[in-house]
This record gives structure tokens, C-alpha cells and sequence, in this order.
């Protein structure tokens, strides 16, 4: 199972892009509500979530996705229940995937220490510790982190390309018609 975690001001294309690449592949994907069911993107879209975090129990977790966005971000990082999930996947080497100014989130507890990473312009120096990569979308380790949302469906492609293969992410593009 792959959750995406929303959080009040949430980017929508960062969120949205990824599970549909995700749905297309055939993975499982719940969407989790910080504090509450249906959550408001940054652009005022409110979006109902799966489940919210006080009925999120981690089991047969194969990712997490943190999207970015303003103030999304921000009350993502501040949350205890998604910081306590980042330590849970952490410690069990599950898949961790933030874009935008997420990886900050992972950044700022030095989990990218020594990891190529990325995120939005202007967010590099809370990658502490990380090798900041000139890619769009960056592989290391447990860890996917992509620029923004522009880069949403390679991120999403990039997921499934690490759940399930390269096959499997040629077929969503395909698919998708994705040069």
C-alpha cells in the first residue's frame, strides 16, 4: 500500500499526479488526512481524503508520499502523527518520496544526509546534509525527492518504476501517451 499524506495547503498536481500514475499501475494508494477527512489544497480545492490520521495504523506500508506546497509543507512537518510515520518508515526501510519543499521535512531531521536529493528552488540549503543532485527527479536509497509540480508525473513514474520496474512505469507512459 502507498499513502499520501495531505495536509491543509497542499500542492494538488503533487498529490493528485503521483496517485494517478500510482492507480494506473495497479497499486494500492490511500490518501490520509492530517487532522481531518477533507483537506483544502493550496489552491483552495478541498479533497476528501481515504482515511485521516487517527485511523492510519502502519502495516503492509510499501511507501509514503509527502507532497509539497504552501502551507502544506509546513503543517506536514509540524504534525506528530506524520513525523512519527516518517520514523516508522524510516527505521523499517520503507520507500519515502517527498517533492516540492517536502524533502525540507527530511532535510531538516538530517535523513538525506549523504543522499542525492532535491526539492523547489530556494529550499536546497534544508537538505542538510544531502548532495544536491540537478536532476528533476532523484533516486537514492529509500528515498525519492523531485523538484515540483512539474515534475509530478515523472515523480509518480519514478514510484512505480521502484515498486514494480521499469516495465511497469513504461507501461503507464504508454499509456498516458508521455513522451
Amino acid at each position: 500500500m502507498v499513502y499520501v499524506f495531505l495536509a491543509e495547503g497542499f500542492e494538488i498536481v503533487e498529490a493528485m499526479a503521483p496517485i494517478d500514475m500510482l492507480t494506473r499501475a495497479k497499486l494500492n494508494v490511500t490518501t490520509v488526512g492530517v487532522n481531518s477527512k477533507v483537506v483544502k489544497s493550496s489552491c483552495g480545492v478541498p479533497v476528501t481524503c481515504d482515511i485521516t490520521s487517527n485511523e492510519f495504523e502502519f502495516n503492509d506500508v510499501d511507501a509514503i508520499i509527502l507532497p509539497g506546497g504552501m502551507p502544506g509543507t509546513i503543517n506536514l512537518e509540524k504534525s506528530d502523527f506524520v513525523q512519527a510515520v516518517i520514523n516508522e518508515a524510516y527505521e523499517n526501510s520503507v520507500l519515502i518520496c517527498a517533492i516540492c519543499a517536502a524533502p525540507s521535512i527530511l532535510g531538516h531531521r538530517g535523513l538525506l544526509e549523504g543522499k542525492n536529493a532535491i526539492a523547489y528552488p530556494g529550499f536546497e540549503d534544508a537538505l542538510e546534509g544531502a548532495i544536491i543532485s540537478d536532476k528533476y527527479v532523484v533516486k537514492d536509497g529509500d528515498f525519492i525527492t523531485a523538484r515540483g509540480a512539474g515534475v509530478a508525473v515523472d515523480f509518480g513514474l519514478e514510484i512505480v518504476k521502484e515498486l514494480l520496474g521499469e516495465e511497469a512505469a513504461e507501461s503507464v507512459k504508454s499509456a498516458i501517451q508521455y513522451k
